[in-house]
Order: structure tokens, then sequence, then C-alpha cells
């Protein structure tokens, strides 16, 4: 899953980087940097300890900024984003955080991303941003060319972001910070954690219940350290948080969803509030309403192969007769599963939980149903 960095491009660390030599990490270079994908313990172990404990996560390498309105309004930056997105950022609440998607002018997605508003009226005319690592330049200057010149764009350059996921997250997390445990499924705030003011959302990227903590480089690592002390804890690579982001039925940037597929296809119509599937003011927005109206010609799906033979990015997905029908997009072995799980797309005929499908690995045609996400439940704290 290690993304590939140009040879002439120098490959970044992120303050954690020698913490993870400690670790005893295996590095490889992603979104160009370089990251830890596994630990001593391997994928596998580290997949488990996350759903049954905890996994602290080093996601530093993510783009983390704000938008700030000269008037200090909400309304006014929230309008500066929705020219943007389709999500509804004006009834955004205070503390509260929202998932939506930067769109091309014929529906597309340009990056998936997080945008909180700060937990009380001190803070308004400000959005919080946190958008994926590989595309966080570009979204940086889609952003600087597409926002009025009374919204500014600030990157939080100089801050790491951790995750804290898993069923005992709240409680490690709340000895240090009592307030983490009051906080519900997507909403934000500051608090401090072992005396480090850290800004912290109740979110995450595995289906389990957990943290992002967004702290200055400068602290990370005695946090990170603090936080592995633990004994519940554990340090978790990109391996496991792969596997558990399949597990959970999320995408991934660049492979589940792309330029090329729209949020409806994607079957992310839910990150698109009401008020703006009725309207427009946001690019791509005549597609994406058209899908919504008579539904798009093809679907992300859950793949459940039969056996043990795992169905990589790129399987064709055929139907009974043999014919193509669309194409994996995420697969590999679930471990929570204890088998070989897979999404991607297929066309909106056949996309109906328990249509039968053939794969195409290594030549021969191997069976498989489409059936529903997520492969292991989602445990949010709501």
């Amino acid at each position: 899953m290690a993304a590939p960095v140009p040879s002439d491009m120098p490959v970044k660390r992120t303050p954690l980087f020698d913490l993870h030599m400690s670790l005893g990490a295996l590095m490889v270079p992603f979104a160009g940097y370089e990251m830890p994908v596994q630990y001593t313990a391997g994928v596998l172990k580290e997949h488990l300890h996350t759903r049954e404990k905890a996994g602290l996560f080093d996601v530093s390498h993510m783009g983390q900024a704000y938008l700030i309105a000269d008037d200090l309004d909400h309304a006014t930056v929230a309008a500066g984003l929705e020219a943007l997105v389709p999500a509804d950022i004006l009834n955004l609440k205070h503390g509260q955080q929202r998932y939506t998607q930067f769109t091309s002018e014929d529906g597309g997605i340009l990056d998936d991303l997080m945008v909180s508003r700060p937990e009380n009226s001190d803070g308004d005319g400000v959005l919080n941003l946190v958008v994926n690592a590989g595309c966080k330049d570009a979204d940086y200057a889609h952003m600087a060319d597409g926002l009025p010149p009374e919204i500014t764009l600030h990157q939080r350059a100089h801050h790491a972001l951790l995750a804290l996921q898993g069923p005992m997250a709240a409680a490690v997390l709340s000895e240090h910070a009592p307030d983490a445990a009051k906080m519900a499924f997507m909403t934000s705030r500051l608090l401090k954690i072992t005396g480090i003011t850290c800004g912290v959302s109740r979110s995450g990227y595995t289906g389990e219940d957990g943290y992002e903590i967004s702290v200055h480089q400068d602290d990370v690592v005695a946090l990170a350290t603090k936080l592995l002390a633990d004994p519940r804890v554990a340090a978790i690579g990109l391996g496991a948080r792969d596997s558990l982001r399949l597990e959970a039925g999320l995408c991934l940037y660049g492979h589940d969803i792309d330029t090329t597929t729209s949020p409806i296809e994607a079957d992310l119509a839910w990150s698109i509030q009401k008020r703006r599937r009725d309207g427009s003011g946001f690019p791509g927005h005549a597609r994406i309403k058209t899908e919504l109206a008579n539904g798009p010609k093809r679907r992300r799906v859950g793949i459940l192969p039969e056996g043990r033979a795992p169905a990589r990015e790129g399987t064709e997905i055929l139907d009974a007769s043999g014919a193509k029908i669309g194409a994996i997009t995420s697969g590999g072995f679930g471990p929570s599963v204890n088998g070989p799980i897979a999404m991607g797309y297929v066309t909106t005929a056949h996309a109906t939980v328990g249509t039968r499908v053939q794969l195409m690995v290594r030549g021969k045609p191997l069976p498989a149903a489409v059936v529903k996400m997520p492969f292991t439940p989602h445990r949010y704290s709501r």
C-alpha cells in the first residue's frame, strides 16, 4: 500500500521517526514520508490488538490547516468552503466535525477531508481541516485558488497528528483528560492531555471508537511515549491501518475514490446533507443531483470471495456469464473476519446484496458475492 515517491523527491519524516525506529518499525515510503508499515508484532497482531484494546497511530503526514474569515463570521467562512465541497458547513454546530469531499466540475472527487468548527463562539469565523497526505499540496492550492479574498488559509505545518483507536481508547485517554469520555462521535474540542494542550476529535479510520489528537510537533514525542506506557496501548503501523479501514468499509483516496468517482457512486450520499442536495453552488452539483435522483451507473460494494485467495486492487469482477462488470479497488485479508474481503465498483444492475459474481485471480475465475458493508460492525461512540 506504500505510495511511490519520485526518485528526485526527498522523503520527509514525521517528528516521531526516532520513536518508530526505537520500537523496531519497518519503515516504507508513503505519500512522500517515511512511515511505519508495521512493528515487531506484525500486521496481524497489531490489527487484532486495535480491535481488542487500543492502538496508537502516527498520522502526522496528514495535512492540517485552518480557514479564517476576515470578519470572524461563521457564515462567511462556511460559504467560502461550501463553494468547494457538497457538505452543509453553514449548519455545522460548535464543536462538530463533518466528513466531506472536494469535488471537481464533473462531479469527481479531488480528495476527502474532515472539517470541524471550534467548540465555542470565540473561534467563530474559523474552520479546522484535515486532508490526505498525498493530496495536501494540491488541496491547499485548490483552496487558495477557489476561496474568496476575505478568507485566509493557514497551514499547521508544525503540528503532528496521533490517532488512538480501539474499544479501550476512551478509558485510556480519559485517565489523562477526563472530559474525553464525555465527547460524542464526530465532535472536537481542546483538551489538556498530560498537561499538553491538544485539539481532539472523537473520530478515526478503523471503525472503532477512538480519537484523533492534533499536537505541536515539539510535544508529540512526550505525548506518544506517555500513551504507549499504558499496557492497553500498542504502536500500530500502516499495514494494520489499511486492513482495519477495509474491514470497516471505509474509502482510501486514490483507490476507492478518485477523480473518476462521484460521491454517489462511492456510496457517500450520506455525507451530503439535504440543504445541499436541493441546491447547487459546489463543483459537480449537476451530476451529483442527477445521480441522487436517478441513481448512478455503478456503485461501490463489498465483495466476499469464497475460499482463502485474496482479490487485490485491479482484479476484474465478472458476472455469471463471464462479462466484465467492474473491478476491485481494495482487497486483502481481514484478520477479524479471518478471510479475504474486498470492495470495488460494479454496474448498478449487479450491486444488490447477494448477487453472485466471479473474480479473475491469477487468470482463474473464483466465486464471490456482493455483500453488505462494513465487514466488521462499526463501534463508534454515539
